[in-house]
């Protein structure tokens, strides 16, 4: 299972919020401390903050910080907001499924099975746990 670099970039964004709790952070501090697209960044930033996760301010001492405590923001959280479908295997979607064994294959429950797992060790996982 691989996440997407915009999945990335939101844990790291929240990561690097999170262990800077006493001052506002810019994107671009976020940006060139770990070397990424600003133009990047400023998307995930956006919905982060749009979804409740992050706290922005406008103006020229402004910046962000979390919006909730490092113990309520919950790693799986972030990853479904990112990760919206989760399709590991493109028979998960029936829409865009060429798989000729769709009907007639085990692996499938093994995967969802296997999703399921991850995403239950993720639930277990806040901020806090990380910083």
């Amino acid at each position: 299972m691989q996440l997407t670099s915009y999945t990335d970039y939101s844990l790291r964004a929240l990561l690097y919020i999170g262990k800077h709790p006493d001052r506002l952070v810019t994107v671009s501090e976020i940006t060139e401390h770990y070397g990424v697209s600003r133009n990047h960044m400023v998307k995930v930033v956006h919905n982060l903050g749009a979804h409740g996760f992050i706290q922005t301010v406008r103006g020229k001492s402004g910046g962000m910080r979390l919006a909730k405590k490092p113990e309520e923001i919950f790693i799986a959280d972030v990853v479904r907001l990112t990760e919206p479908h989760m399709n590991i295997q493109e028979c998960f979607s029936r829409e865009t499924n060429t798989c000729p064994l769709i009907d007639n294959c085990h692996l499938m429950g093994v995967l969802y099975k296997a999703r399921r797992a991850f995403m239950k060790v993720l639930e277990e996982q806040s901020l806090a746990d990380m910083l």
